[in-house]
């Protein structure tokens, strides 16, 4: 299996200066402008535009600055639609964990990722996303920093960090406020600061973060919540021991650790209970090795994840993401916004010509209708 790395899959060499890397939109034809910014950060995430949206000025703008195995980001956008899939995932190496912190602006967010679909948006102050797991968000216009984080570095306290995926700290908890404060003094700072002052600061940051997802999460800050993360740990590494037996379920994980289903339910319940964690990770599981696999038949690779029939995996399958399996072996950087071909007829040749150039080739029969 090919070795995964976190985003930046390099960090620069920087020696014992602060690398700072700006970009900016605003010098580009206004038709141009939200194309650039999905390429600048197409790496990791898909900007999914309108046609309206791409004629429209957009505002991006984005300071990165690479301090050791941190990347600190401040960034202000318009509105933005952006989406990272499963098809993505599987063939990409960005694996961190990112943390999006609404500095000012409209904090109105919504996030959906698979089984938990949510038509509210969320007031959200901080928003941690798992680059190893399928999000799709729509976000307001806003200022926001983004902290890119190794999962190493939180595992004191999440030893399985894509826990922390879709958790949200709301705009105005105190934690979240408190977290702001430090933010928007950092990011004043850091221009004058040395890199080993800059590190230091951005970690306690990150700490500071953890330590307010550890609370919420129940898992940090007492006896008893050093009970509930042991106890946690113990049936998520039972889950992934057992993944590839069919028989593995929510009872089975009851029997054997002699917990109680109401301790089991709670622990489980951000993902949505210990059912739809188990087939999330044998999905995810099942989505990499369709890609490690190319030849491999569809029912091996269920079987091999504990599903019982192909026809069972293929339905979890698309249900969770939209596609059928076969699909994640032919995707190559899809477009995954609305079809534009048909809105072409409003521009200029060159226009069409940049919009078609922008838009990298998904399979014509996988194109939105």
């Amino acid at each position: 299996m090919p070795q995964r790395q976190s985003y930046p899959t390099v960090s620069p060499e920087s020696g014992s200066r602060i690398l700072h890397v700006p970009f900016d939109v605003q010098a580009e034809p206004v038709h141009q402008q939200l194309l650039a910014w999905r390429e600048r950060i197409g790496k990791v995430l898909d900007v999914v535009p309108t046609r309206a949206q791409i004629e429209r000025p957009f505002r991006g703008r984005i300071d990165t600055y690479w301090l050791e195995e941190l990347l600190f980001a401040n960034v202000y956008t318009d509105a933005l639609t952006l989406e990272r899939s499963i098809a993505r995932i599987s063939q990409d190496n960005a694996r961190s964990i990112a943390f999006h912190i609404v500095m000012d602006g409209d904090a109105a967010t919504l996030v959906t990722r698979p089984g938990k679909r949510v038509d509210t948006p969320l007031d959200v102050g901080v928003l941690a996303v798992d680059f190893d797991q399928p999000l799709h968000v729509l976000r307001g216009a806003c200022r926001h920093v983004t902290l890119f984080v190794p999962r190493t570095a939180l595992q004191e306290v999440f030893p399985d960090p894509g826990t922390l995926h879709g958790r949200v700290l709301g705009a105005n908890e105190p934690a979240a406020q408190l977290i702001r404060e430090r933010l928007n003094v950092f990011a004043a700072h850091i221009p004058q600061m040395s890199l080993e002052r800059a590190i230091l600061r951005l970690r306690e940051i990150v700490q500071l973060i953890v330590d307010a997802f550890g609370a919420q999460a129940g898992v940090r800050g007492s006896k008893p919540a050093v009970a509930r993360a042991i106890a946690f740990n113990t049936a998520r590494r039972f889950v992934q021991a057992n993944l590839a037996e069919s028989d593995l379920s929510p009872e089975s994980v009851v029997e054997s650790l002699g917990l109680s289903r109401a301790t089991i339910y709670r622990m489980f319940q951000h993902e949505g209970g210990l059912h739809a964690y188990i087939r999330h990770l044998r999905l995810r599981a099942a989505a990499d090795d369709l890609v490690r696999f190319p030849a491999a038949p569809i029912a091996e690779i269920a079987w091999s994840v504990g599903f019982n029939s192909a026809s069972d995996f293929t339905r979890a399958f698309r249900r969770a993401y939209g596609f059928a399996p076969q699909e994640v072996r032919t995707y190559k950087d899809w477009f995954p916004g609305e079809r534009l071909d048909a809105d072409l007829q409003g521009l200029d040749l060159e226009e069409a010509a940049l919009v078609r150039a922008s838009w990298s080739g998904r399979p014509e029969g996988h194109r939105a209708a």
